[in-house]
């Protein structure tokens, strides 16, 4: 199976590893990530104002490149794939924003929001199937005990990003489940680690990231995996004693086989 694939900015950068140890797993799991041509930033933030089109025409052109390929669009990083989601349901759903960005961007046929944007996690639970991954398991993670987190971005607006249930998640519980490890359900796997809030007010950011890490460490978590870049860095600088914060997609390579090639 092949699936068009947006990146993004942070995982050429920052959040590399996340980018490698998937692309990794995806060639053991029998996936193939077709890297877009010419993709270009999704701007890490959706825009709220309801007449702004310039800041979702990146995604929109991402969207399109896959609809002219055929192919489903997977992306990775947390932020871009809420981004492109609800891009998307604009195209699909907003009638002015759909001519306006079809209109600027004179594509040779409109975009209706024909592209079915899936995450990484999503191909693993829905394509390939976490008992197909089971059996994939070269190095199981037999007695790790392994904390979600979830953040905001995945999983809300639920309606529009339909990942998982916002309040009680389990998809990431069971892709831990799948490699062998002990998942580990802590309160506050599914609040905001303040993000976005750090630029502003760095004190509070700290705060929230505090009280994710000690209700994760209160129920014996040795580590937290993550899909994003930003939640990865905040709950890492952020937490003096915290357990360490890692891409959900290295304990995959590390689980198929695959992560001493991606570190060599």
């Amino acid at each position: 199976m092949k699936y068009s694939y947006y990146p993004g900015c942070t995982l050429r950068t920052k959040a590399k590893k996340l980018d490698d140890y998937a692309r990794a797993s995806a060639k053991a799991l029998g996936f193939e990530l077709e890297e877009l041509e010419d993709w270009q930033c999704c701007g890490g933030v959706y825009p709220l104002s309801s007449d702004e089109i310039g800041s979702k025409l990146s995604s929109v052109r991402a969207l399109n490149e896959a609809k002219v390929k055929g192919q489903e669009l997977v992306t990775l990083c947390s932020a871009c794939h809420h981004v492109i989601k609800r891009v998307n349901d604009d195209m699909k759903n907003v009638e002015d924003i759909r001519t306006r960005a079809n209109n600027y961007l004179k594509l040779d046929e409109p975009y209706l929001g024909e592209t079915e944007v899936l995450h990484f996690l999503e191909v693993l639970r829905d394509k390939v199937g976490f008992d197909e991954i089971k059996k994939k398991v070269v190095n199981p993670l037999t007695g790790r005990k392994i904390g979600a987190y979830y953040g905001c971005l995945l999983l809300r607006p639920s309606d529009i990003l339909a990942f998982d249930n916002p309040e009680n998640p389990t998809i990431i519980e069971d892709f831990i489940r799948a490699l062998g490890a002990e998942p580990v359900v802590y309160p506050y796997r599914n609040e905001c680690c303040g993000g976005y809030i750090s630029l502003k007010d760095n004190d509070l950011s700290k705060k929230m990231c505090n009280t994710v890490m000690d209700s994760a460490k209160g129920f014996e978590a040795e580590m937290l995996v993550t899909a994003c870049p930003l939640c990865q860095y905040n709950l890492t600088k952020n937490t003096a004693d915290g357990v360490p914060v890692i891409y959900f997609t290295e304990i995959l390579a590390e689980a198929l086989g695959v992560k001493e090639e991606v570190d060599a």
